[in-house]
């Protein structure tokens, strides 16, 4: 999933969330709506963009034409996704490898605004209903909604489906699912969602955008990752042509039940969507330099900085643009496996940290293209500076005896080198912290009371990461870790992952602009740590964490919220299980230019795929009709 020694396409937690420059209402907002009244949308806030009258969301374009061939290369992905790969076409469980955008063949009961930070607006489901104790969801179905083979979308449907999902799904979804204690069909349009009371506040923002797959459909045929054969789906694309592993084409579904709903309109205009899948970047790249491939995110500085100088650029018949980051949190960051007993010390997490000189490496392999990371909650107010604000000491008070005196003090930050790639300081500090963990010289490495070597190996997938990883080895090296490289077909480097079978991996996360609870359990909680499949990559299991997540699905406003998310910055930091290591502002996109897309984009997500449109007369003065 990372690229050469750039940023990484990033895997997405599609989970429900919100802004925090938004305000809370002065009660949970689920209190506020809770009144047995039928609901067009919901949200955290209280407040909605769009009325029940609304006929499209400002971003899209109602009157864009329909038609033409997108061929983009996938930045981000989901669930068991990989972008190198693929051998299943069930996107929603935990085993195989399924091709990215499966997602984009199902309806869901509710549809997000990419315009609104946490808002949701009826699909499948025209109303939600919520009870006075608010664990009670009744979702009234349209009549209309229908598979792709005709037959209806039925309140069974989506009961089988959420009882499917949590018994079977991936662990996503079970995980969300968790208190989740009837899913029921009251009649034909008539869904009841209901939970134990100990779910937080905002589960429902997730589970109301889970795909619904046909009970029909799967009383004879298996869910697992068995085949490759798309389950029967309902949304604005369908599974077409495919070659397992080269290539998946998605067309755009003719009869189409909701295409003139408000969710929908203006919104995926190309009749086809293709995705190719290259093992090698260099021949990805060739691919959209020959207009094979129309659309890429460049995640590599060295290409974006000296690549883009082909004939078809300087004829400006490809186009290179930044657009800017969405609103929201994100986190890339070295995994370090705690459940390998030679990591479970701190002191060994911060000095592999302190070996990776981000300086050198910006300047002689980025380009100067990033900044450093240093926060799991990077491009939010949630990244937290300096020492303790009051209120975060308050916060941390009742914790003192179970966290270290590190997290009241100035919050951790990497140090800065003096970028000669061999910062002698740096390195001998992050010596003297494995001595005081226990390891000692024992010839070129160090070793523990039982002999056993301090072995570190970085697992990939991609070549490039290589590159960028080797003057990190080398420098780990030199202060006595045996550390090597390890690279993988995707296929294991995926199941590996899955299993936790690894040392050290690289991720990066993009989190929705509020993390919910049960976004932040996916990555932190002591549940998710032996959960297989799990963004919980370190194993992190530590109680006050769990209570700060606790706290979280509990706020009632944005100032609360902001001093727990600063608070839970720190303790991760102070913990070093993940290593933070840099990101960028900005998207890196090039694209041939046969395509219209409206501007600005929207701040809460970058689908191009769904929001630009082809443009034949641009395809036309570019040769490309």
């Amino acid at each position: 999933m990372i690229l050469d020694h750039g940023l990484p396409r990033r895997q997405f937690l599609a989970l429900a969330g919100a802004s925090i420059a938004a305000p809370f209402l002065p009660v949970n907002a689920l209190a506020a709506v809770a009144t047995e009244t039928p609901l067009h949308g919901i949200s955290p806030f209280g407040d909605l963009k769009y009325g029940p009258d609304f006929t499209h969301f400002d971003y899209a374009n109602v009157d864009a034409p329909k038609g033409g061939t997108f061929n983009f290369s996938i930045p981000n992905w989901n669930f068991n996704q990989n972008v190198l790969t693929f051998n299943t076409l069930n996107s929603f469980v935990s085993r195989g490898d399924a091709p990215p955008r499966m997602e984009m063949c199902f309806d869901t009961l509710f549809s997000g605004a990419l315009d609104e930070p946490a808002s949701a607006y009826g699909l499948v489901a025209e109303t939600i209903t919520i009870s006075g104790d608010r664990n009670t969801f009744t979702f009234k179905l349209r009549p209309e909604a229908k598979f792709h083979d005709g037959s209806p979308i039925t309140a069974a449907d989506v009961a089988f489906t959420y009882n499917l999902l949590k018994e079977k799904g991936h662990p996503i979804f079970a995980f969300v699912l968790s208190e989740m204690t009837e899913a029921v069909a009251d009649d034909p349009q008539t869904f009841r969602l209901v939970f134990s009371g100990k779910q937080n506040s905002r589960t429902i923002f997730s589970v109301i955008g889970f795909p619904i797959l046909s009970e029909a459909y799967l009383s004879e045929n298996p869910f697992d990752a068995s085949q490759i054969k798309p389950l029967l789906g309902s949304g604005q694309y369908k599974v077409g042509r495919v070659s397992a592993g080269q290539f998946i084409e998605y067309d755009r579904f003719e009869e189409y039940w909701a295409r003139d709903l408000p969710v929908n309109r203006g919104l995926n205009h190309f009749d086809r969507l293709r995705i190719e899948f290259f093992r090698d970047r260099t021949a990805a790249f060739e691919a959209f330099k020959k207009g094979d491939i129309h659309f890429r995110q460049e995640f590599t500085a060295r290409v974006w900085a000296t690549g883009y100088d082909f004939p078809a650029i300087t004829q400006n018949k490809v186009l290179k643009r930044e657009f800017p980051s969405e609103k929201t949190p994100a986190m890339q960051a070295w995994a370090v496996n705690l459940r390998r007993p030679r990591f479970q010390d701190q002191r060994v997490r911060r000095a592999i940290g302190m070996c990776f000189d981000f300086e050198w490496t910006n300047r002689n392999l980025f380009y100067d293209a990033y900044a450093r990371s240093n926060s799991t909650f990077e491009r939010s107010e949630y990244k937290t500076e300096g020492a303790p604000s009051a209120e975060e000491l308050e916060l941390m008070e009742p914790f003192r005896d179970r966290l270290p005196e590190e997290v009241f003090g100035e919050v951790y930050v990497h140090p800065v080198t003096d970028g000669t790639g061999r910062d002698r300081t740096a390195l001998r500090d992050a010596r003297r912290l494995l001595t005081e963990a226990g390891w000692k010289p024992s010839g070129q490495f160090l070793v523990n009371e039982a002999g056993e070597r301090l072995t570190l190996e970085f697992l990939t997938q991609e070549e490039g990461i290589v590159r960028f990883t080797t003057p990190h080895m080398e420098r780990l090296r030199a202060i006595g870790i045996d550390a090597s490289i390890r690279m993988v077909d995707a296929s294991q480097y995926q199941a590996r992952q899955r299993d936790f079978d690894f040392d050290i991996v690289l991720m990066a996360l993009s989190m929705s602009a509020l993390p919910s609870q049960d976004t932040l359990s996916q990555v932190f909680h002591s549940r998710s740590a032996d959960l297989p499949s799990s963004r919980n990559l370190p194993g992190t299991k530590d109680p006050v964490i769990d209570e700060l997540i606790a706290m979280v699905g509990r706020v009632e406003s944005s100032d609360e919220l902001t001093v727990i998310m600063r608070v839970l910055d720190r303790v991760l930091r102070a913990r070093s299980d993940w290593i933070p290591t840099y990101h960028a502002a900005n998207h890196k996109a090039a694209y041939w230019d046969m395509f219209g897309f409206k501007d600005p984009k929207p701040d809460y997500g970058f689908p191009v795929e769904s929001l630009w449109w082809y443009d034949e007369e641009k395809a036309k003065a570019i040769g490309k009709a």
